[in-house]
């Protein structure tokens, strides 16, 4: 069982991190942050394309955290496979001792560096979350039976923060139903509305894990504001990153994100820490907000 299954299944808060494989062939950098994070965290997820823009794999990087006994949540998007593709990508994890699986639809090549890339979307998150569910049960979605099973540990995310927030809750409980067994959540800021969605999902009894990435900078800040739906950074934080000399941005980085953490540790089962290149950070973070 995974380290993760057991913490979650058990009450227990966890912090999970992230790493992105790099653009090129070399994965050292990825793997030294992966390192950082090896006390801190519980399990680290391995993104899948990120924004589509082409790296290297997330199954390939997984792999390798299993052989240094790190637990990887293995990212899969739909964007570029089929089912046939999707299925066979599964069974590779379970074989390569991958066991936490993080189902996504994944960003449209449009936002990406291969503008002209044709998308695939033979399924969606929740039709992905079902065909990793079934194969978990012994069959492929087409009914054939599999000569063994795996016994993935499903995810799912859900941005807490979109307007209207109605549609992201009815999608959740389809996750759940399809085999979400926990869920990450898109980046909070606003602790009191966050409070607000937990409120309004409490119900479905699942873990749900506040996703928080680490403000490098207030244009960074208000970047999102503009650009990533469902994400919101107030303006007083976005002033205390405008006020801060460049040289203290990431202890004001440490400060903002450990403050989030202690807010919204009691309305959730764990943080996902998305790092962004300042991986360093995620061990003064954790002390400061007190998560483990």
């Amino acid at each position: 069982m995974s380290k993760l299954r057991e913490k979650l299944e058990s009450g227990k808060f966890v912090v999970t991190g992230e790493i992105g494989p790099p653009k090129g062939a070399n994965i050292d950098v990825c793997l030294h942050d992966a390192e950082i994070l090896r006390d801190y965290t519980t399990a680290i997820n391995v993104t899948d394309l990120q924004s589509a823009v082409l790296r290297i794999g997330s199954l390939a990087v997984s792999s390798k955290l299993v052989e240094r006994h790190l637990e990887p949540i293995y990212q899969l998007t739909c964007r570029d496979r089929n089912r046939l593709a999707l299925q066979s990508d599964l069974l590779s994890a379970w074989a390569l001792g991958i066991e936490n699986v993080l189902c996504l639809t994944g960003d449209h090549p449009i936002m990406g560096d291969h503008t002209e890339a044709k998308p695939v979307y033979d399924f969606d998150s929740v039709q992905l979350l079902k065909a990793a569910s079934t194969l978990n049960q012994g069959h492929d979605v087409s009914g054939h039976e599999l000569d063994s099973s795996p016994g993935f540990f499903l995810g799912a995310v859900v941005t807490p923060g979109a307007e209207p927030l109605e549609p992201q809750i009815i999608k959740m409980k389809k996750k759940i139903e399809a085999g979400a067994k926990f869920f990450q959540t898109q980046a909070i800021y606003e602790p009191d509305k966050f409070e607000s969605f937990i409120k309004q999902v409490e119900r479905f009894n699942v873990p749900v894990i506040a996703g928080i990435v680490i403000l490098k900078s207030a244009a960074m800040a208000r970047f999102m504001n503009d650009n990533v739906a469902g994400i919101t950074v107030p303006e007083n934080i976005i002033g205390e990153m405008s006020e801060t000399p460049k040289e203290d941005r990431k202890k004001k980085a440490v400060e903002i994100t450990a403050r989030i953490i202690r807010q919204v540790r009691p309305l959730c089962q764990g943080v996902h820490i998305m790092p962004l290149g300042w991986d360093e950070l995620v061990p003064d973070i954790i002390k400061e907000s007190e998560a483990q």
